[in-house]
């Protein structure tokens, strides 16, 4: 895979794989794939600092993904923050927004810092702060629609959105930042580690202690879990296809 068409071809077969087979690593396949389309046609629109290397960033990023994916499937180890999403996808008890933070948190919090220090290698890392900042603010512009496509599969978090009355998107917006600024940090850590592995083993082991409180989430947000889950009737793979109409 060296292209960002590459990854999309990729992503595709992931989330034709998961619809039908109704498995819930769909959730964070068909968000992933939208964010990817959106970063490609930034590229093509040459809205960032270096779009070649956006590009290069993209592919290494997406290959954690995929690497994950298919030592999943093929049961080989993978890191333990992805088997912990991957371990939740296979249970119905989960909300459609829990399997999205699982694969956004292992996602982010361990594998974007590493795609982001081996995009530059021998390069100053400091070179693609701009560009990785840029990515803040694409994410931000697609949160409002994801949102509402999320309430269609998921009625109950629509009514407490709405009840929300705004602060949830700034809310959501503020946690991909601070995640992305985690991500960011980490790459400097990882960028100048003389023992990557255990850079990586370290940082693995803090995100996926947060992947556990994702889905442990104590006894009164438990309690409203099930509220909303009772809302999510439809089967996973219709609602793969009520999130894939992001406009």
């Amino acid at each position: 895979m060296q292209t960002i068409d590459d990854a999309i071809i990729k992503m595709d077969a992931i989330v034709t794989n998961c619809r039908e087979q109704n498995h819930c690593a769909g959730f964070f396949a068909v968000l992933y794939r939208h964010v990817t389309i959106r970063i490609k046609q930034g590229i093509d629109k040459k809205e960032f600092e270096d779009n070649a290397r956006m590009e290069k960033l993209d592919v290494i990023f997406a290959h954690r993904f995929f690497d994950a994916y298919d030592a999943w499937m093929t049961e080989q180890p993978a890191s333990l923050c992805w088997e912990r999403t991957f371990e939740a996808s296979e249970k119905s008890k989960y909300l459609v927004m829990q399997h999205l933070l699982l694969g956004i948190n292992a996602h982010i919090n361990l594998d974007l810092g590493i795609a982001a220090a081996q995009t530059m290698e021998n390069k100053p890392l400091e070179k693609l702060k701009a560009d990785f900042d840029k990515i803040n603010q694409i994410l931000a512009s697609m949160v409002d629609q994801i949102k509402r496509n999320i309430s269609k599969v998921s009625p109950v978090f629509g009514l407490l959105t709405s009840l929300a009355r705004g602060k949830d998107e700034l809310l959501l917006n503020f946690s991909i930042g601070m995640a992305r600024d985690g991500a960011w940090k980490f790459a400097r850590e990882y960028y100048t580690s003389n023992s990557k592995e255990n850079c990586i083993a370290d940082r693995d082991i803090k995100i996926a202690s947060l992947a556990d409180r994702l889905t442990n989430p104590g006894k009164w947000l438990s309690f409203l879990v099930k509220i909303i889950r009772w809302g999510e009737y439809k089967s996973v793979g219709e609602k793969m296809v009520i999130l894939e109409r992001v406009q």
